[in-house]
């Protein structure tokens, strides 16, 4: 029988306690970017790695401004939010090689939201074949890399970019 590690997954299995305050301003507060996976912070937007991925690589776009609205967002702020999404993309394209992409966002709890109260966009890698059995018989995803090794690589590619 194959054993299937996933150790970083444990925060979140063994974490029951509600975090005080919004998940992502606490992370931007913290100033730790490498620690709290932080890829890219431009003047009203940010990019950060979802800890808790669908696929390696998951990324999430997220104004400063602490807004479940996307109607908050000022003109400047809605097209850096776009273009920061496309420097994502361009990131993961040229790191990870990927065949495509889910781009979206969940407005509100009843959309999906698992942080609702914080307006972010989810940029999902694709590759031909990704997805299998497991996630839909054993309720089980498989990350072949760690956050940590892939923040590594994404950090180098948009280092390279700039």
């Amino acid at each position: 029988m194959e054993k299937i590690w996933a150790p970083w997954r444990s925060k979140y299995i063994f974490n029951k306690e509600e975090e005080e305050g919004c998940i992502l301003c606490n992370r931007l507060k913290k100033e730790k970017d490498e620690e709290n996976y932080i890829l890219c912070r431009r003047e009203k937007t940010f990019i950060i790695m979802n800890i808790f991925p669908y696929n390696n690589g998951h990324l999430m776009v997220a104004p400063y401004k602490h807004t479940a609205l996307l109607e908050d967002l000022d003109e400047e702020g809605g097209k850096e939010l776009f273009t920061t999404i496309a420097l994502g993309v361009k990131i993961l394209k040229t790191s990870l090689k990927p065949d495509g992409f889910n781009l979206g966002m969940n407005l509100g709890r009843v959309a999906g939201a698992g942080i609702e109260d914080h307006l972010h966009i989810h940029i999902v890698p694709r590759w031909n074949g990704d997805t299998n059995f497991m996630p839909i018989l054993a309720d089980t995803k498989i990350l072949s890399v760690s956050l940590d090794e892939v923040y590594r690589l994404l950090r180098k590619t948009l280092d390279n970019l700039l």
